[in-house]
């Protein structure tokens, strides 16, 4: 098959890179960081292309996804996370976190699904934060959860063209980005579990892909409670933390 991943350079999408290339598949795999693409893609030879450029960049995105063609999975996995204290709202980080998770999924979305065909698939990267209302993640929920709509909006727009939609909501998932996280994070897995579920999501036709399950699983469980059900029970985690 023929991958292309958005932010490949760490965490998620540096594995599933590893991993796809490993399996022999083609792959692109798109960063900012160009000294880690090059290493990435030197193991792999012609199999592994290195596309650098910034997806909150309309033009620097087009320009450089202008020459590929023959999708067949393409997974738009770049993101980043600030939090934010309410009290002293921060309208530049907000809108640094809408642009890099949510805007650049946008650019790439205009420059990639008309070089997508009949089978394909587009697989949004989210998080289950876009499941319920959670403390500091003013910004990063928000972005998350507007993802989600949007997938699940594409994967109604897109059907009649036979190109399969899926969103991708993982739990906490240990990487450079978490690790700089202050606070408890339940359940936490590693990449190589994340990169496992994905691409078995993927490879099955799942539309919504979330883990770990137990988690997960209980989160949604959580938002199909009224809203102020929810806010008293997490008022109440958050005081036991």
């Amino acid at each position: 098959m023929n991958i292309l991943i958005t932010g490949t350079t760490s965490g998620i999408g540096h594995k599933l890179a590893q991993d796809y290339l490993r399996e022999g598949h083609t792959v692109y795999c798109c960063g900012r960081n160009a000294a880690v693409l090059s290493k990435l893609t030197a193991s792999f030879g012609e199999r592994a292309t290195s596309l650098h450029f910034d997806v909150a960049d309309l033009s620097d995105c087009k320009q450089a996804l202008a020459a590929v063609s023959d999708l067949d999975v393409v997974i738009l996995n770049a993101g980043t996370c600030e939090y934010i204290d309410a009290k002293i709202f921060d309208a530049q980080s907000f809108e640094r976190v809408i642009r890099i998770n949510l805007i650049g999924i946008a650019n790439c979305l205009e420059a990639l699904i008309p070089k997508l065909r009949a089978g394909s698939t587009l697989s949004l990267m989210g998080s289950s934060s876009s499941y319920l209302p959670l403390p500091r993640a003013e910004a990063y929920g928000a972005s998350k959860a507007a993802t989600e709509y949007l997938a699940k909006t594409l994967a109604l727009t897109l059907k009649n063209e036979g190109i399969h939609v899926s969103y991708i909501a993982p739990g906490f998932v240990e990487t450079p980005l978490t690790d700089l996280n202050d606070f408890p994070m339940p359940m936490r897995v590693d990449v190589e579990y994340a990169s496992r579920c994905i691409r078995k999501g993927i490879a099955t036709g799942k539309s919504e892909i979330h883990f770990p399950k137990l988690f997960t699983g209980m989160l949604k469980a959580l938002s199909l409670l009224p809203f102020a059900m929810q806010r008293l029970l997490l008022a109440r985690m958050i005081t036991q933390q």
